[in-house]
């Protein structure tokens, strides 16, 4: 059985708590929060032993084994660091840092200490998703030619809705860590390296109402649309619109156009990011056809919260390399790749040009 803390009471509470309570080789014997009184509330609801402020007195429990980290971005490298030191396997909520200098720090550590770190990118234990990838491998399309993702949502286009880190950008917060994580780790997964990128962001709310601060405007810098191009090692474009200010929005498309055919998954769940995807396919010359998701990949649960599923095939995944010593995608390796496509972004952006990729090789040695 593996003894896990869960530092962070938000999406910690939300997923990361129910998940380990889900996996029969879980148990969670520790909480953090900077919080007291409502840690040890949620730790006496659950039954849970250990309850702290201070999570130096959390990493030193003799019995824990592992700790899971879904504070916000600012908090990310530093609580990793120190699990790591005090010889904790970590899951790390993405964007897994501020920059990717941080997080090949924390996949260096991780590997010199023999622990497994891992990334929580949860699309690719997505059924739908799990298929679309089984049929490029396949070549249900061939060759690529175009790549097409939109990722249109509402969560935050209501000018009223708090001001807090999330309108930060040097505290991990906007569209990039939130969406565009996701979206260079699934690039990665099926379709490979990019080469170079082209960016251009922007806040389409300037300030919102702080409610610590007697509702007082405070300003907006991260970024909450943006727009990409890329080109893969191979060559094909890729053009991505991503957006959490987009009043009924169209949800979350990925349209793959190649030269046998096309692919196109999608959802337009504005409320729920993993319920409702479906998967389309229209060999060359033919109408797009839905495309059924074999069963063997179905969740064996599903939860009213969507995220829950997948993150718990998260947790089994870590699990897994755990019990095995050993670390597979999705590891702080695709932390890292992902990290370093949202500071390329952030600096095609700040010098309005292209920039190079370098090889994901030197990056992650």
């Amino acid at each position: 059985m593996l003894n896990v803390g869960i530092i962070g009471t938000g999406f910690g509470q939300k997923i990361h708590l129910p998940a380990i309570q889900e996996h029969p080789d879980t148990q969670a014997i520790a909480l953090w929060s900077h919080e007291l009184d409502k840690v040890q509330t949620l730790a006496q609801q659950h039954a849970i032993p250990h309850a702290s402020d201070r999570l130096a007195e959390l990493l030193a429990l003799p019995d824990l084994d592992a700790v899971m980290i879904s504070t916000p971005p600012f908090l990310h490298y530093e609580m990793a660091k120190a699990a790591l030191a005090a010889g904790k396997h970590v899951f790390l909520e993405k964007p897994v840092t501020l920059n990717v200098t941080e997080a090949q720090e924390l996949y260096h550590l991780a590997q010199q200490s023999g622990l497994v770190a891992i990334a929580d990118f949860e699309f690719r234990f997505v059924p739908a998703w799990q298929q679309l990838a089984h049929l490029l491998k396949a070549g249900a399309v061939g060759s690529t030619r175009l790549i097409k993702i939109d990722w249109l949502v509402p969560g935050r286009a209501d000018p009223e809705r708090a001001w807090n880190w999330y309108a930060r950008q040097d505290q991990g917060g906007g569209i990039l860590g939130a969406v565009g994580s996701h979206v260079f780790d699934y690039i990665h997964w099926l379709f490979g390296d990019v080469q170079s990128l082209c960016a251009q962001l922007s806040c389409a709310i300037a300030d919102r109402p702080d409610p610590k601060d007697g509702g007082k405007r405070k300003p907006v810098d991260a970024p909450d649309v943006a727009q990409l191009l890329l080109q893969l090692a191979d060559g094909t474009p890729v053009q991505i619109s991503l957006s959490s200010a987009t009043y009924e929005g169209r949800g979350h498309w990925l349209e793959v156009y190649g030269e046998l055919g096309t692919l196109v998954l999608g959802s337009d769940n504005l409320k729920d990011y993993v319920h409702g995807f479906k998967l389309w396919h229209a060999p060359a010359g033919q109408s797009l056809s839905e495309v059924m998701i074999p069963a063997h990949l179905d969740f064996p649960k599903v939860y009213p919260d969507g995220r829950l599923a997948p993150v718990l095939r998260v947790v089994d995944h870590w699990v897994n390399c755990i019990q095995r010593g050993t670390t597979a995608a999705p590891s702080l390796r695709e932390g890292v790749l992902s990290q370093l496509l949202m500071d390329l972004t952030v600096q095609s952006q700040r010098d309005r040009q292209w920039v190079q990729v370098p090889s994901y090789d030197q990056i992650v040695r």
